[in-house]
């Protein structure tokens, strides 16, 4: 029942599905924008139980709740921790009505042909199986695209949809998520290309698949009103892509449809030396205001 439940609510509810699935990589950096310095961490474990308790004082905050919120991205070091005294997912779905994503790329390999495919998954089969336990809805894997061009953009969406379909078969719903980058001089080419591919892909689906597409927002607003429409397209989720969240949520309004699945963005302002009132404060502003951009189209 819980997975009907969750599939109407990521299908149909207004809101936001919060990313917070910074992994080893990008976890100094949202550290730092968190207020806090590579010399507060002495080493790596040190450093994830840093962004483990940044994590939990975002979801345990009192204004994160689903009234805004409707999913929630996370990394795969935070399934295994507790929040509330619960494992992380189950916290979410049972005691805020949030449904629990998973992140499941090891991150991107070196450019080649304009984009970043995904590096190799070693273990992704025993990675989905321990998700489906752990009562994880649905995945996200992420590449990415720096050029106009047809064949490396061709070569992300083949392999998105290729670990997508391993994916379905595990009874998970996959985010897919090919990022164009905000500041290449040919990103709206590269946009129209990117929604030609992926179209191709849609009618290789099944009756019974369903994808969720995470994307750059476009320069040509609506441009990905045709996925929105596509009945094996649950969602199509926005994200904020290095924009400011003034300038994300300004390009996301125009866009009928797209909801945001912002990172960066939810947490601006955000500072672990704040009180609690500050803090909630700060991200009751981002979340209403994304809100109110996902609502706006």
């Amino acid at each position: 029942m819980s997975n009907v439940q969750q599939m109407n609510r990521i299908a149909t509810a207004p809101g936001l599905i919060a990313a917070l699935d910074q992994s080893g990589g990008s976890t100094p950096k949202a550290l730092k924008l968190f207020g806090i310095n590579e010399r507060q961490y002495k080493c790596e474990d040190e450093m994830y139980d840093m962004i483990h308790q940044m994590r939990s004082r975002i979801i345990m905050s009192p204004v994160f709740n689903r009234d805004s919120i409707i999913g929630a991205i996370l990394f795969e070091m935070t399934i295994d921790r507790k929040i509330g005294g619960k494992p992380t997912a189950q916290y979410l779905w049972e005691d805020l009505g949030i449904v629990p994503f998973l992140k499941v790329d090891k991150g991107l390999a070196e450019e080649h042909d304009g984009a970043c495919l995904m590096k190799p998954i070693p273990g992704i089969q025993k990675l989905l199986s321990r998700a489906v336990s752990l009562g994880i809805f649905g995945t996200k894997m992420r590449s990415v695209i720096n050029a106009a061009s047809k064949s490396g953009i061709a070569s992300v969406v083949s392999q998105q949809f290729d670990l997508a379909a391993m994916i379905s078969a595990a009874g998970l719903v996959p985010i897919i998520e090919p990022e164009v980058s905000i500041s290449i001089p040919d990103k709206s080419d590269a946009e129209a290309i990117l929604l030609e591919e992926i179209q191709k892909c849609l009618f290789a689906l099944t009756e019974d698949q369903k994808v969720i597409f995470k994307l750059t927002i476009p320069e040509k607003p609506n441009l990905y009103k045709p996925l929105i429409d596509h009945p094996g397209c649950l969602r199509v989720l926005a994200l904020s892509g290095g924009y400011s969240i003034s300038e994300a949520n300004e390009r996301l309004a125009k866009n009928f449809g797209m909801i945001a699945s912002f990172s960066r963005a939810l947490t601006e302002g955000l500072n672990a030396n704040q009180t609690n009132d500050e803090f909630n404060a700060a991200l009751q502003n981002n979340i209403c205001s994304i809100k109110e951009a996902s609502a706006a189209g």
